[in-house]
């Protein structure tokens, strides 16, 4: 849990502080706890920041005040990224926190790099209810709404009793300011300028946002894809978590799937990658699209290791193995990584005592044969 000052949103920051980060919104009346089936396995890869709306959870209620709208909310969630230093993350949100999303992402293309739109909309339907629930919270409290909550919530026979509790200690005066948000927005029309690869997630039993909804946003920006979850209602990341995490790991997996090819060609070169591509068969296409996901777009792009250690670490497993031919390969990847002779023999000497002298004898016969082969090749390349 952070600390967070005084003017800011609320948030909860999970994962490494060196990974990709994605920002989670809420929706209205939930807080960050909505995101407890999801945020701790995305933590794995990114750094997960997740928000509260003002007056839900631990923001301040005076963030907002009657008649706000949702570039207000935007606003207040471009201040928490500046504070965190994030120059471009990419982002999910539910309903309400959808909408900033998309706002986001159509009104500041440049500080989002995917999206992901889930149970929300493009415009809430007619402001008049939205008004009037605002009203009867100013006058009332929360009572009421929430005594219907999990009817527009969840399925028959699911509930989640801590957002339900989450809504019932929600400020009153900034839960009616969100619904003046929401009575005001629609989006319809910027969608088609949003350009951030986006995800489109809803609930087929969601009496709040039902699929049209979903379809709506689908259909208006460029290349959009959507998923439609059965047994789901509005809040699908508290009712289905594995179903809402799997389609958010997919979705936000495809940038690191693209730069691990790449990185692939950086640490192995354009010929070792274009043999494995060239000798692709149908039977063998599903693991070089594991490798290249896997291997090269989450292991070798997370920058908490410098390309260095990581040759320095596949050099001493691949001796470890007798995987000589692939040690062969990441001899000559460790040279491009920046390793030197001298440094790929002190890693092989440590192998000998840990691996066995063995292992480590071998290794050294691959390894000076690899290097006696690219010190031979250098005045060709210089020609």
């Amino acid at each position: 849990m952070t600390t967070t000052p005084a003017r800011l949103l609320h948030h909860r920051a999970e994962g490494p502080a060196s990974a990709p980060p994605l920002l989670l919104g809420p929706s209205l009346g939930t807080s960050t706890a909505l995101w407890d089936g999801v945020a701790p396995e995305l933590s794995a890869t990114r750094r997960i920041v997740r928000w509260d709306l003002p007056g839900h959870g631990g923001s301040p209620a005076g963030l907002i005040g009657p008649g706000a709208s949702v570039a207000d909310l935007g606003a207040l969630v471009l201040d928490l990224a500046d504070h965190l230093a994030l120059d471009r993350f990419s982002y999910a949100g539910v309903s309400l926190g959808g909408a900033v999303g998309l706002w986001l992402a159509a009104r500041h293309p440049d500080r989002v790099d995917r999206l992901a739109v889930v149970c929300s909309s493009a415009h809430f339907g007619d402001p008049g209810p939205w008004r009037e629930r605002a009203a009867l919270v100013r006058a009332e409290g929360l009572g009421k709404v929430a005594e219907s909550a999990a009817g527009r919530w969840f399925t028959p026979g699911f509930t989640a009793p801590r957002l339900l509790d989450d809504l019932l200690g929600t400020d009153p005066a900034a839960y009616a300011a969100c619904c003046d948000a929401l009575a005001d927005y629609d989006l319809t029309e910027a969608l088609s300028g949003v350009r951030a690869p986006t995800l489109v997630i809803a609930g087929r039993e969601d009496p709040a946002t039902p699929p049209a909804h979903a379809r709506e946003i689908a259909d208006r920006i460029p290349g959009a894809t959507l998923t439609e979850l059965p047994r789901a209602s509005h809040l699908a990341p508290a009712e289905r978590p594995e179903a809402v995490r799997e389609a958010l790991r997919a979705h936000f997996a495809s940038r690191e799937r693209g730069s691990g090819t790449a990185v692939r060609r950086e640490v192995l070169g354009d010929a070792h990658v274009d043999r494995a591509q060239a000798a692709t068969t149908a039977f063998t296409a599903p693991f070089q699209d594991f490798i290249s996901r896997y291997a090269w777009g989450e292991i070798w792009t997370d920058p908490t290791l410098s390309r260095r250690e990581r040759s320095l670490i596949t050099l001493t497993a691949l001796v470890a193995h007798g995987h000589h031919d692939e040690l062969a390969m990441h001899v000559r990847a460790a040279v491009r990584n920046g390793l030197g002779a001298q440094e790929i023999g002190a890693a092989l000497l440590q192998t000998g005592v840990y691996c066995g002298v063995p292992a480590a004898n071998a290794a050294f016969a691959v390894a000076g044969r690899v290097l006696a082969e690219m010190d031979a090749a250098e005045p060709e390349a210089a020609e």
